[in-house]
């Protein structure tokens, strides 16, 4: 639904971000495509991805013309070959860091790294003309309460027009991913388990259980052999229970090569 234009606050995504070659995927493009029209077009935008982490909590280059970040190995050479020019964003830079000093939470500034796949895959089929400022921050932890404490401290930003995105996999057991089955094909049972419990779980918003996923939800080692793919959510959950709303709808469902590609936005 569309926000009424009397308001510049934006929504809270949780996106599966897919692998390089989703770009090659119709279906899955132009869902992502879709989505961004939905909203107002953010100021800027504020992504977490689950292919940063690092300690003390770091902010990437804000000067817009430092590389990609191809951290993915064994593709195709046209993966490699993708640009996303997006401008910089010092002032988001400036706010994040006034948020967390204020919290007593230390912050790193990286003026040499640039977006990982995890940022610019779905950003390229989201916003192609790569006009809106973008930063990215790492996740300084994957222990899931300092997460959406951390969300929580974002939660300001969304009245400045900053669209926070957590961007990791709903389910991630590569083992799973099988190219033999094609894209659409029938997933492992233990990834349908655990997508159907995370789609209870959040149209209950029962935030203890996602905290606890590892205890409460079905198939949840096999889903997130490490955790890092499920941790970007606990952000996004903390900025919006923190803005008083943990209203929030499933946009994209449906698997890809048996890993689901569910995603959430927070209104």
């Amino acid at each position: 639904m569309t926000q009424p234009a009397t308001t510049t606050r934006q929504p809270v995504l949780y996106l599966s971000h897919g692998a390089p070659p989703l770009a090659d995927d119709p279906v899955w493009t132009d869902q992502l495509a879709s989505w961004s029209t939905r909203f107002r077009k953010p100021a800027n935008i504020l992504m977490v991805s689950a292919h940063w982490e690092e300690a003390p909590l770091s902010l990437s280059a804000t000067t817009g013309d430092v590389p990609l970040v191809y951290d993915f190995y064994g593709f195709p050479r046209h993966y490699y070959e993708v640009t996303y020019a997006a401008p910089g964003a010092p002032d988001l830079a400036a706010d994040v860091t006034r948020l967390m000093h204020a919290a007593d939470t230390p912050v790193h500034r990286d003026e040499t790294r640039g977006l990982d796949h995890g940022a610019y895959v779905p950003l390229v089929e989201m916003y192609p003309e790569a006009d809106i400022p973008v930063l990215q921050m790492s996740m300084p932890t994957l222990d899931p309460r300092a997460l959406f404490d951390l969300g929580r401290k974002l939660a300001p930003l969304r009245d400045q027009g900053t669209l926070i995105v957590g961007s990791g996999f709903t389910t991630h057991n590569l083992r799973w991913f099988n190219p033999a089955a094609g894209p659409d094909g029938t997933p492992p049972a233990a990834s349908a388990e655990f997508d159907n419990w995370a789609a209870e779980a959040l149209e209950r918003q029962d935030v203890d259980a996602i905290l606890d996923f590892m205890h409460k939800a079905p198939a949840a080692r096999e889903a997130h052999p490490r955790t890092e793919h499920w941790a970007p959510l606990y952000v996004s959950l903390g900025a919006a229970y923190e803005s008083g709303s943990l209203d929030n709808e499933s946009v994209i469902d449906g698997f890809w090569f048996g890993l689901s590609k569910r995603s959430w936005q927070f209104n």
